[in-house]
């Protein structure tokens, strides 16, 4: 049913429509501004690893993404997480968590992902915890230069 490969330049545009709202965007991105461009996408990936589209088998169509970010002491942090509105709640965010899990453990023999969720996204911070990721920090963040915004620090163990 899904399938993944890297990023490509053709995928820019259709990530660019999966975040609807500035919340959206701010919940996967919180320096990017909506609506989101592919010259904001490019900028954020001068320092991540394994930019990740998930692709529909059927049709082609990019219906997720997904990067890694900050590789320290045998752990990756997952960023950018996003799957198409036409997808969500059909398994497509299950499957991106898995192929990714599954880059961190068997591609860079990892033995942990952690990743940031802010505490306002609910929907994230329970779909992370029913794939076993636990928190372990929380982060307070100022956005716009003056907005507190607190981000709950979960990781996932992989060995």
């Amino acid at each position: 049913m899904y399938t993944y490969r890297p990023l490509m330049d053709k995928d820019l545009l259709a990530i660019c429509n999966f975040p609807q709202t500035p919340e959206e965007l701010l919940y996967i991105s919180p320096r990017s501004e909506f609506p989101l461009t592919p010259e904001q996408i490019l900028s954020l990936l001068e320092n991540r690893y394994e930019p990740t589209v998930l692709i529909e088998e059927t049709t082609g169509q990019v219906i997720g993404y997904a990067n890694f970010y900050k590789e320290t002491d045998g752990t990756l942090w997952l960023g950018n997480v996003i799957v198409a509105p036409s997808h969500r709640g059909r398994g497509a965010a299950q499957k991106l968590m898995q192929t990714m899990i599954a880059i961190a453990r068997d591609k860079y023999r990892m033995k942990q992902i952690h990743l940031s969720c802010h505490n306002t996204n609910s929907r994230g911070l329970v779909f992370y915890h029913k794939l076993g990721f636990e928190p372990f920090d929380v982060r307070i963040t100022t956005i716009d230069g003056h907005r507190k915004m607190i981000t709950i620090q979960m990781r996932l163990n992989l060995v």
